[in-house]
């Protein structure tokens, strides 16, 4: 993808439905009994995984792609079939450590497999506590997939302490605990995403009855559009029907701390889900630090936070953020190497990242490490810088966003 700065961004859009909620529709939709009808759906390459990870599990799902709607006749806890095949999650890690939790209770058994990105991704962080639970689970090494899952006589409920903050692993331990006897309780040092608890508690209110779900524009996807409209001069946007879950709200935070122009109107609750419209415009930002208090609420925005911060005045610090050299790719690394190229001050740190605000940047060829929030960020800091740049393999972005460079352009001014 070639680009051509330096513009702003004017106008109203909406993003794609959520991600993480996508692919709990999917998940609880299948598990509960009868029908449920699932709106503004993320139809991604991501979700489609699972979409079929559950079709081969015997559960009827129909794709409306027109209107990213999706209708789905739920098996019930324990009515999901042995598939014929494994289960391919391709690159998504959500799919991978969620339907572990989900095949955990099943009479039967299953392995779960990724691509090559994927196949690296370490699983020990759900094998173990999964173990603790009785889960006959394994995986390469105990940490890498494929993963193989068989029967258990029976699951037993656990206290556990998550050694670090990830919402997935939470999710995993949530959802075997639905098929174990006695009470499983998380405990967080770390505040994570809270939407398995939420589409738990909202499905559980029917007894796992199918129900009707409307997923939120996910705040994640808006984040690109956020910082953009921040960084470049003379741009004003809206977000519309954006998800404002607090747990996810640390790039509304950060950005305010920072001296952006946000805020939130016309705010309410769909499926036990905040949502609200976000507006934005830009203003000169400054350097932060980010503790780690926030740092489970934004891991997915850093990419983004960083190029916001390469545009700001001072320094911006990021730590314990470690669990970025665990996604799609080394998110440390890539960072840092690709933001060098456009004349970008950023250190790597173990944890982190130091980047100090500068004015001189120039337009490069810049790799996508065929990772999604890495291509979009990249594009949004090619987007404020004077010249032509280019993104390698931007096909990457299909994983989360597929209309990304579609909805860029509606917003993008001369």
């Amino acid at each position: 993808m070639e680009i051509i700065g330096k513009k702003s961004l004017k106008g109203e859009i909406k993003v794609p439905g959520d991600k993480s909620i996508s692919h709990r529709a999917v998940i609880f939709g299948s598990i509960s009994e009868g029908e449920t009808v699932v709106e503004n759906i993320l139809l991604s390459e991501d979700v489609l995984n699972t979409i079929e990870c559950f079709r081969e599990m015997g559960v009827d799902i129909e794709i409306n792609k027109e209107e990213n709607k999706l209708r789905i006749i739920g098996n019930g806890l324990y009515g999901l079939k042995k598939p014929k095949k494994s289960l391919d999650c391709g690159n998504s890690g959500t799919s991978m450590r969620l339907l572990a939790g989900v095949l955990a209770g099943q009479n039967f058994e299953s392995t779960l497999i990724g691509d090559s990105s994927l196949s690296k991704r370490p699983m020990d962080r759900i094998i173990n506590p999964l173990r603790k639970m009785n889960v006959n689970i394994h995986g390469v090494d105990n940490k890498y997939p494929p993963i193989s899952i068989c029967p258990s006589k029976e699951l037993y409920g656990i206290e556990y302490t998550l050694p670090m903050a990830s919402a997935q692993v939470k999710s995993a331990i949530l959802l075997a605990s639905l098929y174990a006897k006695g009470e499983t309780k998380v405990i967080e040092k770390k505040t994570t995403r809270d939407h398995t608890e939420r589409m738990m508690e909202y499905f559980d209110e029917d007894d796992f009855k199918g129900k009707n779900i409307y997923v939120p524009g996910d705040i994640s996807s808006a984040a690109f559009f956020i910082i953009g409209a921040s960084i470049m001069k003379d741009s004003s946007i809206v977000l519309k029907d954006v998800g404002i879950n607090p747990t996810r709200t640390g790039i509304i935070d950060v950005l305010q701390s920072m001296g952006g122009n946000i805020g939130v109107k016309n705010i309410r609750n769909i499926n036990k889900e905040p949502i609200g419209d976000i507006y934005v415009s830009y203003s000169p930002l400054m350097g932060i630090e980010l503790d780690s208090a926030i740092i489970g609420r934004l891991i997915d925005e850093i990419p983004i936070i960083a190029v916001g911060a390469m545009f700001a005045q001072g320094s911006t610090i990021i730590r314990n953020a470690e669990e970025l050299k665990y996604k799609e790719t080394d998110r440390i690394h890539a960072i840092v190497t690709e933001l060098r190229k456009v004349g970008g001050d950023i250190e790597a740190l173990e944890d982190g990242l130091i980047i100090k605000g500068t004015s001189t940047f120039y337009p490069g060829v810049l790799d996508s490490y065929n990772d999604h929030r890495i291509a979009m960020a990249l594009s949004i800091a090619a987007l404020n810088i004077d010249g032509k740049s280019k993104i390698n393999d931007d096909r990457c972005i299909n994983i989360s966003y597929p209309q990304f460079y579609e909805s860029l352009q509606k917003i993008i001014m001369e």
